[in-house]
């Protein structure tokens, strides 16, 4: 079989190792590096991915001393029986013909704890804790913690180490004169603020040896006012080469950046233009990384010659084989991940082990396993929205037959929906997954099905799952029948036409996308200069940050975003994606309205009324009213498959019909799919 990425799956030869391809798994912090007792599971977890064919693994980050720790007790590699203990993820890794690299992570000023020290005493405004700015000795002190890390790492059979020097965290913090107010040979100018980061490079190289890796992870746009300048991130690229770095690896945006740099509203590939100019003025190999999920964006960036090297971090968590999927040519059958970010980034900002909505074995490898079955059942799964494809794929994988019965004309159910909103266009690589694999493992589908009792009951199955899903909840409003009211669903689904002022009754997930709906002119692309232009970006040599004024383009509509409850819109979306979304939306102009009571929908338009008197009336003169106030299940089936003795399980909005949660529907179908 002829390579069909030929610049993606050729060896790197790094002098005295070589890479198998040019995929590298990004780091992303588990939860499962801050235990002991984890290790085991870690270890399975990467082993996994190294089976899956990677090049390089970045483990999560781990301190080089207490102070640099992202969390009271979390990881650090300190003692040389801790990497003894390491052992264990290093040898799981190398049996699968696989290389890892830990990266060591000092999390300055971003670190969750009173004992945080940075360049300077300044605040992180997403922080509640003010650091204590280092002395020189107290600099010198680190210096020294990250060279003894990367000494313990190596005793413990690391292929090597990254040094991380982006996010905003501790070198990056020197790095910038936002964060950097310092005097002395470490502050000031910009070439004394480079000085940690090619001394901690520098001294590294000298204890380790020449065969060992070292990455350093560089911040190549900061998008934060006072950022660095590309003058200053191309001399401390040219500095950081010249101190013995094997690998510079892109990073982009602080962790208290307005920038959108994660979530699956950022076009993909959207930052290589900055790796390129790294590239070009080094001649070590330079990674790209950022929004990059599926081969043919992967290869066309290394065919233009704008990277060496692709790290993807989230797309190794929704499939660990995706590598090789694209060696075989079956790049169709990838899990694309789509930046939802709400079980694995989400996660780890609250402090919940990492996942992955479309993949819940990820970091769970030891104990969610789609074994073979023993003893093969017919099991007809209805519904073909996330909990039912999930079902229906596992229990086919593990030898079931499996019948997926769907009363619309296409699978996905929710999926469907989400993929026409403005920004979630990665959600139909979800559909052509779970198509392409329903076909692979025999699973025989029937569309345009409504399945009744009766015919399951007949149908002589083994075991039901109901995965019958939602349907939208209509509120008790005086006038809710009128003609210029619509659900979401007709909306979306259904195409229907809507005028140029509307009111979004409800504001939660499905609220929030209608209202980035409405507000767009036609069916988006994700185009990469407009999203530029609406959040400001720019590749200007000259822009600190790499910021520049951000221009929105009007939206087509008069938009009101209304909720029942007080207080914050849009307060309960995901910790990464939620202040993406209220932005997006006040850049729209949409007027977001909290404490509303319904009063009437009639000629006039929306009658509200707003606190417990109701006492300040208000008429909004919409054209239109689109409902998005919550679900309701759909599980009549379940009493009478019940009542004829039938084997049911219900899951998903089915089961539970809140604000819808792919995450917990997709989990709940691998779950059943394992015990079955």
């Amino acid at each position: 079989m002829s390579n069909p990425y030929p610049n993606l799956l050729s060896p790197l030869d790094l002098g005295f190792t070589t890479l198998r391809n040019r995929v590298v798994m990004g780091s992303m912090h588990t939860g499962l590096e801050d235990r002991t007792r984890d290790i085991p599971k870690l270890a399975a977890y990467f082993a996994e991915r190294a089976r899956g064919g990677v090049g390089l693994i970045i483990t999560g980050g781990y301190a080089p001393n207490r102070t640099g720790w992202l969390l009271p007790l979390g990881a650090k590699l300190t003692t040389r029986k801790a990497a003894k203990l390491h052992r264990e993820v290093t040898d799981a890794v190398h049996a699968e013909g696989g290389k890892i690299a830990l990266q060591i992570l000092h999390a300055g000023r971003y670190s969750y704890q009173p004992l945080s020290v940075s360049a300077s005493s300044i605040k992180a405004p997403i922080n509640p804790f003010r650091p204590r700015a280092l002395t020189g000795r107290g600099v010198e002190s680190t210096i020294d913690d990250y060279v003894r890390c990367a000494q313990l790492a190596q005793s413990a059979g690391y292929d090597g180490v990254e040094i991380m020097g982006g996010e905003g965290y501790f070198i990056n913090q020197f790095l910038a004169a936002r964060t950097n107010k310092r005097k002395d040979k470490w502050g000031g100018s910009a070439e004394n603020r480079r000085r940690l980061a090619g001394e901690i490079v520098r001294r590294t190289r000298a204890a380790v040896g020449p065969d060992f890796i070292i990455v350093f992870r560089l911040s190549m746009a900061d998008l934060v006012e006072k950022g660095q300048t590309w003058d200053e991130i191309s001399a401390l690229a040219t500095e950081l080469e010249d101190a013995g770095t094997t690998i510079i690896n892109t990073d982009i945006g602080w962790h208290e950046s307005r920038v959108p740099t994660i979530v699956t509203s950022v076009p993909r590939a959207a930052f290589v233009e900055f790796t390129a100019k790294v590239a070009a003025a080094v001649s070590i190999p330079v990674c790209a990384s950022n929004r990059i999920n599926m081969p043919e964006v992967a290869e066309e960036i290394l065919a233009r010659g704008d990277a060496e090297l692709i790290s993807m971090a989230r797309p190794m968590l929704a499939d660990p084989e995706w590598v090789n999927k694209a060696q075989t040519d079956r790049s169709d059958e990838i899990n694309t991940c789509i930046a939802c970010n709400q079980a694995c980034l989400d996660h780890a900002f609250v402090r919940k082990n990492v996942s992955c909505l479309l993949n819940p074995r990820a970091g769970r490898e030891t104990e969610l396993v789609l074994a073979p079955t023993r003893r093969a059942k017919n099991v007809a799964v209805v519904g073909a929205g996330p909990a039912g494809l999930s079902a229906a794929l596992g229990l086919a994988q593990r030898g079931h037959t499996v019948e997926l019965f769907e009363a619309g004309d296409e699978i996905g159910g929710q999926f469907g929906i989400a993929r026409r909103i403005p920004g979630k266009e990665e959600f139909a690589e979800t559909i052509r997954y779970y198509t392409r694999q329903l076909e692979l493992t025999g699973v025989k589908v029937h569309l345009g099905t409504r399945v009744d009792a009766g015919r399951l009951v007949d149908g002589g199955y083994d075991e039901v799952v109901l995965a019958t899903g939602v349907t939208p909840r209509i509120p008790s409003i005086p006038g809710i029948d009128h003609a210029s009211v619509l659900s979401y669903a007709e909306l979306v689904r259904d195409g229907r036409p809507v005028g140029e002022r509307v009111a979004v009754i409800g504001a939660g997930g499905i609220g929030v996308d209608v209202s980035e709906y409405l507000t767009h002119a036609s069916s988006p692309t994700l185009d990469l200069e407009e999203w530029k232009r609406e959040w400001g970006v720019t590749d200007s040599d000259t822009a600190a940050g790499s910021l520049t004024a951000p221009v929105t383009e009007q939206s087509p509509r008069e938009v009101y975003l209304l909720q029942r409850k007080p207080g914050q819109i849009g307060a309960r979306l995901g910790k990464t994606s939620g202040w993406v979304h209220r932005a997006a939306l006040k850049k729209k102009g949409v007027h977001q309205i909290s404490g509303v009571n319904y009063e009437r929908i009639d000629d006039d338009g929306l009658h509200i009324t707003f606190g417990e008197k109701r006492e300040r009336p208000q008429v909004l003169a919409v054209d239109n009213v689109v409902i998005c106030a919550g679900q309701e299940s759909v599980r009549e089936l379940a009493g009478d498959l019940a009542s004829a003795g039938v084997t049911t399980h219900v899951i998903g909005g089915a089961d539970v019909a809140a604000e819808l949660d792919a995450k917990r529907a997709i989990e709940q179908g691998t779950r059943l799919a394992a015990a079955i």
